[in-house]
């Protein structure tokens, strides 16, 4: 006489694809569940770090015009914690440093490199010139040349939107940060607001960790 299999089984798993399928979907969902909802709750991924504030107008602006021009397609803005990409981009990137990004702008990509910590790097002269034509510093680059953005006038007609869109999802601007904002965009292009985004990134970390070494 054989013996009676038990329904539960991995034998019936793997002779029932769709049972197979259903347990799998829930392996995963708690799995996902045990590693995801604890970050809710961390100070370390729900609160700003040290150094770290909301976007100013023009940041913001030119953060617009980094997504626009689809930059986060060939930069990422996410260093791991791997001995390589500290040493090339510096110190490695926080949850805390992004808590004030709506989209998240991590990327996945580097046909160019990572722009986490590029803020302060270069000049604003060096960036004009990189953006405007980017063989003119780097002869060997394959990024696209964006001439029209010394042109166009920076966008001070929706800025003022986007802040209250932004701080209905916990961005803490004031009402005097949103009511000031087109002026800071007066007299602006493009290219300006793209340099100033680029001239913040990363830099928070950079100078608290410059401080931390010299208070040694």
């Amino acid at each position: 006489m054989s013996e009676q299999r038990r329904f539960f089984s991995h034998e019936t798993l793997e002779r029932n694809v769709g049972w197979l399928i259903i347990a799998t979907i829930a392996a995963i969902s708690v799995a996902g569940l045990v590693q995801i909802v604890p970050l809710f709750f961390q100070h370390s991924t729900t609160e700003p770090s040290p150094g770290v504030v909301p976007y100013s107008a023009l940041r913001l602006a030119g953060r617009d015009i980094y997504q626009r021009e689809g930059c986060v397609g060939c930069h990422s803005q996410q260093i791991r914690t791997l001995r390589s990409e500290v040493e090339r981009y510096g110190p490695y990137s926080l949850a805390g440093e992004s808590v004030f990004d709506h989209p998240f702008l991590w990327g996945s990509k580097r046909t160019g490199p990572d722009l986490a910590r590029v803020g302060g790097k270069y000049s604003d002269a060096w960036h004009q010139i990189h953006l405007n034509n980017p063989r003119d510093v780097v002869p060997e680059s394959n990024m696209p040349a964006y001439p029209w953005l010394a042109k166009n006038a920076a966008d001070a007609n929706t800025i003022q939107s986007h802040m209250v869109a932004m701080r209905r999802l916990g961005v803490p601007y004031t009402d005097d940060d949103i009511a000031n904002a087109p002026k800071e965009l007066e007299g602006k292009t493009e290219l300006d607001a793209l340099v100033a985004y680029l001239q913040g990134l990363g830099i928070n970390r950079r100078y608290i960790i410059v401080d931390e070494v010299v208070a040694k």
